[in-house]
């Protein structure tokens, strides 16, 4: 599989798209004015403190109080994978206390930021665990002996260099040389002491530590991997990105290039195409059949459809073919939009066991390489399949996009003729009000029209029955739904 980073520098925004096989799979976007918060550290200040949801809000200088839960303070389980009882929250925190934390997930919607006090810091190999005292390695490095080997090298560094801490080695550590994971490690080591002395001089509601800007994070996580060329699309950007490259992942630093093409760098194997079509509700698939695509601050919904595809034998051959091709679209979708929480995934109706095996089969297969982590349930009594995707930083739609003003989020507009039957009532409740002589309807320019020319005769037996003329005056600035009924 060829893959490849496109890096697309812009005066207030940087964009990154991560290609496999000529088509993008996942979409990052930073804004100057929106910067993603996911692994910043804060000194924060506590406000509350919910015995009953074993919860406290935490003051961090944001525009809403962030949550921290008990689970997200103290370890769930032991080194055996048991469970361990959660102290309650009340013992563990008081309302002003100031506290050390780390953004889990962004604020999203009308939820402030999640917390964290079991502070994680990241660098290219390994991932330090300031108050987690444990060696291990990530398990998505799946070869025995590699992984073996890791244990070796991180049990040894962490026992010679900070037996008091926790170190994790990354994925990005497979194949690393135990001279590069110590240079990691002391790396770490020399941040976490800046950051430790920073929290004690700094005031509540501060940034003690931000993560990298978006293209070095990038090159941090991912160059070295299965990347074969990273593109940048800015000089300057470039230079800065090149030398980074050179510090922290020698080994990937001939991979980065700058991209001199006439034509911007997303128009490259359509990544700008891609990320409009990733806002829409259909998806197409090759065989005539599509998705629809509904996302909520509840859940997001993937409906598959035959649509136009009839297939050539019968109707499960042509069932299974289109729920096959969709799990394809559907692992793609997920990453390229960014979708998580929990989804509901509504395929084509199969009576055959071994047909719905087979698409779940697929599903999973085709979500291997996701790296956000999925949990994919069974086929339920109704049909549908449940699974879970782990969400850390807002969706591709609700960093683009806002509510529609004219419908408000919902996705619709009520009808003209909805308008009409409001503004007839509208109208007898203002004549029961008011003395007026007669009563001016301001109202979009189609509602004024169907008033007065699809509709006239109702118009006449409301005037007839309130004995006072009624006028209509169409405004171009009005939306559909809008309209102002004026006694005179």
């Amino acid at each position: 599989m060829s893959t490849e980073i496109l890096v697309n520098i812009g005066p207030q925004e940087t964009r990154v798209a991560l290609v496999e096989n000529g088509a993008a799979q996942e979409i990052h976007i930073q804004r100057a004015s929106r910067h993603g918060l996911v692994g910043n550290i804060y000194k924060g200040r506590v406000q509350r403190v919910l015995p009953g949801m074993q919860a406290a809000f935490v003051e961090i200088g944001l525009e809403r109080t962030a949550f921290l839960h008990v689970a997200d303070m103290v370890p769930t389980q032991n080194a055996n994978g048991e469970p361990l009882p959660q102290p309650p929250i009340g013992k563990l925190l008081s309302e002003g206390q100031d506290v050390l934390v780390q953004i889990l997930k962004d604020p999203l919607g009308t939820k402030g930021a999640r917390l964290t006090t079991l502070l994680s810091v990241p660098s290219r190999y390994l991932v330090l665990l300031p108050f987690e005292p444990h060696a291990g390695v990530s398990a998505r490095i799946e070869d025995e002996a590699e992984r073996h080997r890791l244990k070796d090298i991180v049990a040894g560094l962490h026992q010679r260099l900070c037996p008091q801490f926790g170190v994790i080695a990354r994925t990005a550590a497979e194949g690393a040389s135990e001279d590069a994971l110590a240079h990691d490690l002391e790396f770490l080591l020399r941040l976490w002491t800046s950051v430790s002395q920073g929290s004690r001089m700094a005031q509540h509601g501060t940034l003690v530590h931000g993560d990298l800007p978006l293209s070095m994070r990038i090159l941090r996580d991912l160059l070295g991997t299965d990347v074969e060329r990273v593109r940048i699309d800015s000089a300057s950007e470039f230079a800065k990105l090149k030398q980074f490259a050179l510090d922290f992942v020698p080994g990937g630093a001939h991979l980065v290039g700058l991209y001199e093409g006439h034509a911007p760098i997303f128009d490259l194997y359509g990544v700008e195409d891609d990320i409009g079509r990733a806002l829409t509700r259909k998806v197409d698939l090759k065989s005539g059949g599509h998705l629809v695509i509904d996302q909520t601050e509840a859940m997001t919904t993937i409906d598959v459809n035959t649509g136009a595809f009839t297939g050539h034998r019968n109707l499960e051959e042509t069932i299974l073919k289109t729920n096959l091709e969709a799990t394809q679209a559907i692992a793609r979708q997920l990453r390229l939009r960014n979708l998580g929480g929990i989804i509901i995934l509504d395929f084509i109706d199969m009576k055959n066991e071994d047909h719905r095996a087979q698409v779940l089969r697929a599903l999973e297969k085709e979500l291997k390489r996701d790296p956000a982590r999925t949990q994919v349930h069974d086929f339920s009594p109704l049909g549908l399949v449940e699974m879970t995707r782990k969400r850390t930083r807002e969706s591709l739609g609700h960093i683009l996009c806002e509510p529609c003003t004219v419908c408000e989020g919902r996705g619709s507009v009520k009808t003209v003729e909805t308008v009409c039957h409001e503004i007839t009532r509208e109208v007898q409740r203002a004549a029961r009000q008011f003395e007026a002589k007669a009563f001016l309807v301001l109202a979009a320019p189609q509602v004024v029209q169907r008033l007065t020319e699809d509709q006239p005769m109702g118009l006449a037996e409301l005037e007839a029955q309130l004995n006072r003329p009624i006028r209509t005056k169409p405004e171009a600035t009005y939306h559909q739904e809008n309209f102002d009924v004026v006694p005179l």
